[in-house]
């Protein structure tokens, strides 16, 4: 509804990164991107009920991917970006999911987390995933397996990237994401939050 009204160029999104970066969305930009990278999920074949992994840095590109996700009907699933592999693998494991959004790296307390290595390492266990779309956040050469592995930013300059991406019509019982516990006493189960 914000986007009828003057509120569309009222800022929805605030972000600033460890090394004092600064972006900002009004809520016009903000639904322009999850439209497109909404778009960009559609045309890896991503569809209502289907299973993402997001396991990401603390990026505006994270919520902007759990909300498309949502927008399309997809199942969200956040891994912090911070566990290891057999933790981020026991979870794509677990939620089936087809497509994994990570980030070349990611800043933590003035460390490096190597977050696309990590994911590679889990997803070699986990034959099911099809896709791995990679936002570049810290800049560090990482591996891209052809046919697999996309970069963000060359999916979102696409043409497919289309900003009026249609909202899925969902029922309210619909599984909106999946939130696993820590793990540490024994297998991570998953909450399930629906729509």
């Amino acid at each position: 509804r914000h986007l009828k009204t003057h509120r569309r160029n009222k800022l929805a999104l605030i972000w600033e990164g460890e090394k004092g970066e600064q972006r900002t969305f009004s809520y016009f930009s903000l639904n322009r991107e999850v439209g497109k990278f909404a778009s960009v999920l559609k045309a890896l074949g991503v569809k209502k009920g289907d299973r993402v992994t997001i396991y990401m840095g603390r990026v505006p590109e994270l919520p902007i991917a759990m909300l498309a996700c949502a927008k399309i009907g997809a199942v969200h699933s956040v891994v912090f970006g911070g566990f290891s592999t057999e933790s981020l693998h026991g979870r794509i494991e677990d939620s089936q999911s087809r497509v994994v959004i990570t980030c070349d790296g990611a800043f933590h307390g003035g460390k490096i987390i190597e977050l696309k290595r990590i994911a590679d390492a889990a997803i070699q266990r986990a034959p099911i995933v099809e896709h791995v779309v990679v936002f570049r956040r810290i800049g560090h050469e990482v591996p891209m397996e052809e046919g697999r592995d996309m970069w963000w930013h060359d999916l979102m300059s696409l043409p497919i990237a289309d900003p009026r991406c249609p909202t899925e019509v969902l029922d309210s019982e619909d599984m909106l994401y999946m939130l696993y516990t820590s793990g540490t006493t024994g297998r991570p189960k998953a909450i399930v939050h629906t729509h």
